[in-house]
């Protein structure tokens, strides 16, 4: 027998190396007759040499279980099946092959396909049980024991693959619409995972339609077809991406229109209409909420009207609605309910509309009751009902802040750093914005640098309550770049840096370049040193924030009418600070009226009835110097010495001097 015979050796020849051996060697036709079932297995040569089993001397079968290879295992025993039936034929050309064993995969799918009274049906959407499932391999083997009991959660299983495959074949159909309106195929995959709610209402409506007469015996792929393509899905996806609509936007409103796609149209183009513009369509169509796609265009425009009533611009509706478009999904009710809030607290309709420019959401993001509280805690500052209207329409930004993350931290730190409750209120009067920016991120950072340039501690409450504005400048853009003008081209020392800022915090708020610079360069003009200048901006530090046009009058009557030195300005530059026409120019009359002189700082620091009075008193000592000079008689010396004495101790030390 053949099947005795030693197994022929492979040689692993790849097949490169056959085809070059054989143009190299043509075969023999004799030989290659005869060797046509060995040429035919050289392809598998690799796989036959490592799978073939050992076979005994009773010339035992083989079988599946000794191949190595899995992958490709049953082809392979199928094929040594067959060539092993050649190979057992009789002499006379009898076929012994039937008594082999089947093997068990076999025998499960003959028995399968006997069991099979027709072929399943294999169409798009159809159920195809897999016979290695196990609802199929109990109906081939007949174990029908557990199915009746699980017959409810196999059909449900079933049900949901069913509906799972019909999905998937609607997704297709879709993509294949868009992909024929000239989308592209990510776009396609992107908006189509995005759609899973519109995907399933084209499926029921497809389905529906197998009940209408000229449907009947479609398939479930054509009337799919036809209804994407009767609702205009595709052009108005076309539209709103030219309309600067995203993909993830273009499904979330396909899915809020539940089937109407023509509201979204519609609706588009009235946002058009009150100047909404670009990408804020989408943002407008997507953020107003699902209920705006089923309210009519009529109840639309009575919202625009009554905002444009109160103050708001027909020109500014489209950026109102762009930033707050819940304000769309309002009633008229709750609409006038809020926008009362507002005007009853003695706002008028022009900053009313004003504040709503400035900030839309505090119409449409808060709800009532979050307003209410908001008002309150403003109010237990000390402000009443107006101000704190005047308050919001200044600053409606306070509205958008949290009590309880933003406003209740930042006190809690301001009352630590010694500000009392009139120096809020006057912080939040005079800078709300402080109550609208970060505490940690932006007030500590700035309130630490105060006191590493020496403010004292029981200062930084007082200056802070004084120029609030100091908490909204940037750190490294604006306060420092003015600290180290003032230490490298003011003059001011490290050791008085501190006081200038805790004495004119103001300073930090002026630009470097359109006023310090300028003055620091006209007083170097005017002959001061730079030290000089240095003590006069430690005494005075706004002697900086003057205009040099106001300045520069007042140095040339103080010098050419005046007639005085200039160290009097260097001992008192708060000269400066005076009105020329309402103090110095008065004043000065006065002294050269009454034959006086004052020193700067006792003719200007003063009230108008100290200064009186204290001219009053130098007038009545010059006269009675004059007096003692005059009649004293001339032979009493010592009298006359005496009365000069007393006359002299009875000058002033703030150098009156006689005219």
């Amino acid at each position: 027998m053949l099947a005795s015979q030693p197994q022929p050796q492979s040689h692993h020849l790849s097949p490169t190396f056959h085809l070059h051996h054989c143009r190299r060697f043509p075969p023999r036709p004799a030989i290659l007759h005869i060797r046509s079932r060995r040429l035919h297995l050289s392809p598998i040569s690799s796989s036959l040499h490592r799978t073939l089993p050992d076979q005994d001397n009773d010339g035992a079968s083989i079988t599946e279980n000794n191949i190595l290879r899995t992958h490709n295992s049953r082809s392979t025993a199928l094929l040594l099946r067959h060539l092993s039936a050649q190979d057992q034929e009789d002499p006379h050309g009898q076929n012994i092959q039937g008594n082999l064993p089947l093997l068990k995969q076999d025998r499960e799918k003959l028995l399968e396909i006997s069991l099979r009274s027709k072929r399943t049906p294999q169409f798009p959407g159809s159920i195809y049980v897999d016979s290695s499932s196990p609802l199929a391999q109990s109906a081939f083997t007949g174990e029908n024991s557990n199915l009746d009991q699980d017959e409810d959660d196999v059909d449900d299983e079933m049900l949901v693959q069913a509906l799972e495959i019909r999905r998937k074949v609607t997704a297709e159909i879709f993509k294949e619409a868009m992909r024929k309106g000239k989308f592209g195929i990510t776009y396609c995959e992107n908006l189509v995972s995005r759609i899973p709610e519109f995907i399933d209402y084209v499926m029921i409506k497809a389905v529906a339609m197998k009940k209408l007469t000229e449907f009947s015996r479609s398939s479930y792929n054509v009337r799919a077809r036809v209804f994407i393509d009767e609702s205009e899905v595709v052009p108005l996806i076309r539209w709103l991406k030219h309309n600067s609509l995203s993909y993830p936007q273009i499904g979330k409103l396909i899915c809020a229109s539940r089937g109407n796609l023509y509201s979204i149209r519609g609706l588009a183009e009235w946002l058009k209409s009150i100047h909404v513009k670009g990408r804020f369509i989408g943002v407008a169509l997507t953020r107003a909420g699902g209920n705006v796609l089923e309210r009519s265009l009529q109840e639309l425009d009575e919202i625009v009207e009554y905002l444009e009533s109160n103050g708001v611009r027909r020109d500014w509706m489209g950026y109102l609605v762009s930033r707050c478009p819940e304000i769309l999904s309002f009633s008229m009710e709750q609409l006038k309910s809020r926008a009362e809030f507002y005007l009853n607290m003695g706002m008028d309709k022009n900053d009313f509309g004003t504040m709503l420019f400035d900030c839309p959401k505090v119409l449409g993001y808060l709800s009532m009751e979050e307003m209410n509280q908001k008002v309150a805690y403003l109010k237990d500052f000390g402000l009443n009902n107006e101000d704190v209207g005047r308050l919001l329409a200044f600053k409606p930004q306070l509205m958008a802040c949290s009590i309880e993350d933003r406003w209740r931290p930042l006190v809690k730190y301001f009352y630590y750093l010694g500000i009392s409750r009139d120096g809020m209120r006057r912080i939040l009067t005079m800078k709300p914005m402080v109550f609208c920016v970060d505490l940690e991120n932006t007030i500590v950072p700035k309130v630490q640098f105060l006191r590493d340039i020496g403010v004292q501690e029981d200062a930084i409450g007082s200056v802070l309550a004084r120029f609030p504005a100091l908490l909204t400048y940037s750190l490294y853009k604006k306060i420092r770049p003015v600290v180290i003008f003032l230490l490298t081209k003011a003059g001011v020392s490290q050791q008085d840096i501190g006081k200038v800022i805790a004495l004119g915090p103001e300073l930090l708020g002026c630009s470097i370049a359109n006023k310090l610079d300028r003055n620091v360069k006209y007083f170097l003009s005017l002959g001061i040193t730079l030290p000089v200048l240095g003590r006069m901006i430690s005494d005075f530090p706004m002697l900086l924030r003057y205009n040099v046009d106001v300045l520069r009058p007042k140095y040339r009557y103080l010098r050419r009418t005046m007639i005085r030195p200039l160290q009097d300005l260097i001992e008192f530059p708060r000269f400066f600070s005076y009105s020329l026409e309402e103090r110095i120019i008065p004043r000065h009359k006065i002294m050269v009226e009454n034959r006086i002189n004052f020193k700067l700082r006792y003719m200007l620091a003063s009230t108008d009835e100290e200064f009186d009075m204290r001219v009053k008193e130098a007038v009545e000592r010059r006269r009675r110097f004059e007096f003692g000079v005059t009649y004293e008689p001339p032979s009493d010396s010592q009298n006359d010495d005496s009365t000069k004495t007393s006359s002299f101790s009875q000058m002033p030390d703030i150098a009156v001097e006689s005219t």
